[in-house]
């Protein structure tokens, strides 16, 4: 039997069962795409519908809920409340609270309400514990009257602690934009060299300088979307300046509000700008390092000197012990 196979095997025979086998391959190789493809399709689209129903289901039962039960206001409802009630707006209420928030990285209104109720909230508690610790926790021998200072010291200092948290953020975030400032301006110079656009420049090293500095990186962003959307550019420019409050952000945004009106060529502004502060930040670096020869005058006194008498005056004065 296999010999009779073997005969009757020849070329003619072998080119057509390739040519069918090959053929088959092509058609299943252009028609199982298609059809996984539109399978594919009936069951997404299938998904989707089971969601959008999934949606309007639950959409109805929470709708059913609300109406039934009062759902209970949230943190922020319960100080916005509270700050209408109390009318904190006027009586704590500063509009250089406003920008300090703002210079700290807290936009919007949310932060102002916040500020406003730890305004009231920090003199009270402060008061509270310093009057529970002076008056029942410590055995404090005092007149009452004394005691009763020390509490109004505390609610003072707790009335101002919110605005010492703003001052502390302000200065951190400061110092982050401050140190990545010329680099940024050094990428500024790079696109605008290459001829990007000052909107598009912004963007770009918005994008680049987030990995050093991410507090600069939203004011480059937001000075972009301002200098989109507002109608006077320079607008944007003073925006920045306020956020940042830094000299050399200020100079740089004047520098490029006079290029706006007068179309000087940004290149050499930003080129001279770089470079100015860049000295600024190394002037910076040596007012540091000259500052610290009398910042450890006190350290040494305390901590090294002793050390060193130890160390030197030690084993004689152990010998002399010895001999007595």
């Amino acid at each position: 039997m296999l010999d009779f196979l073997i005969d009757s095997i020849n070329v003619k025979t072998l080119t057509m069962v390739s040519a069918a086998i090959a053929a088959i391959a092509t058609v299943l190789t252009f028609t199982m795409p298609m059809l996984l493809a539109d399978s594919l399709g009936k069951r997404m689209k299938a998904v989707a519908v089971e969601r959008e129903k999934i949606r309007a289901r639950e959409r109805e039962r929470m709708a059913q809920v609300q109406q039934k039960v009062n759902l209970r206001p949230s943190t922020k409802q319960s100080i916005q409340a509270i700050v209408n009630r109390f009318n904190l707006k006027k009586w704590v209420g500063q509009e250089e609270a406003r920008l300090k928030l703002v210079q700290a990285g807290y936009r919007g209104h949310a932060p102002y309400i916040t500020y406003l109720f730890f305004r009231m909230v920090t003199p009270a508690a402060s008061a509270l514990f310093a009057a529970v610790y002076l008056f029942v926790v410590l055995d404090f021998q005092q007149p009452a009257m004394v005691k009763l200072g020390m509490c109004i010291a505390a609610a003072y200092i707790g009335m101002h602690a919110p605005l010492m948290f703003l001052k502390n953020r302000i200065a951190r975030r400061q110092l982050s934009i401050r140190r990545a400032f010329p680099d940024t301006l050094d990428l500024l110079l790079i696109c605008v060299e290459s001829g990007m656009s000052i909107e598009t420049a912004f963007k770009k090293v918005s994008d680049e300088v987030g990995a050093q500095s991410v507090a600069l990186a939203e004011e480059l962003t937001l000075t972009t979307a301002e200098l989109s959307y507002l109608p006077d550019r320079r607008q944007a420019y003073e925006n920045l300046a306020k956020r940042t409050d830094l000299d050399g952000v200020k100079s740089v945004c004047m520098a490029l509000q006079q290029a706006e009106r007068y179309g000087t060529p940004l290149a050499n502004m930003l080129r001279v700008m770089a470079q100015e502060n860049r000295d600024m930040r190394m002037a910076e670096a040596e007012k540091k390092a000259a500052g610290l020869p009398p910042k450890l005058t006190v350290p040494m006194i305390l901590f090294f000197l002793p050390v060193l008498f130890i160390v030197i005056l030690g084993p004689a004065a152990i010998k002399v012990m010895a001999l007595r």
